[in-house]
């Protein structure tokens, strides 16, 4: 059974209230659950206090024996301090590297080209035209 750390949606139309629960990852989002975690409020003021609340060892306890979170959910305990911030990953490598296959590597002149282009040529023109 796979557990999933995630929101129970409860209140009126247009005005809406998720309980954060853990749940088996079968059930529906508003069916049976295994634990009530907590409660986000989403329309409640950005000063207020009850705009959410966890049980904290409850979480912990559940992310410990492999509950997985969803996104809406990561994002709130990411918020909380209950998980460590996803890593930053740069775009492109080291500098000196390059990501285009050979081009760091020497190739010898004549490398099996009959056809009577440099490769110079091609270089500069970027594609060899049969």
């Amino acid at each position: 059974m796979t557990v999933r750390i995630r929101f129970a949606r409860f209140g009126c139309t247009h005005r809406p209230f998720y309980r954060i629960v853990a749940a088996d990852s079968k059930s529906t989002r508003d069916g049976g659950s295994l634990e009530i975690l907590g409660f986000y409020d989403p329309l409640a003021g950005n000063d207020s206090d009850r705009k959410m609340a966890l049980k904290f060892e409850r979480v912990k306890y559940w992310l410990s024996v492999g509950a997985q979170p969803s996104e809406a959910v990561e994002h709130l305990l990411l918020r909380a301090g209950l998980l460590p911030p996803p890593p930053i990953v740069a775009a492109g490598g080291p500098r000196g590297t390059s990501s285009v296959g050979t081009s760091n590597q020497e190739q010898p002149a004549d490398a099996n080209r009959d056809d009577g282009v440099s490769p110079e040529a091609i270089f500069s023109i970027g594609l060899q035209v049969n």
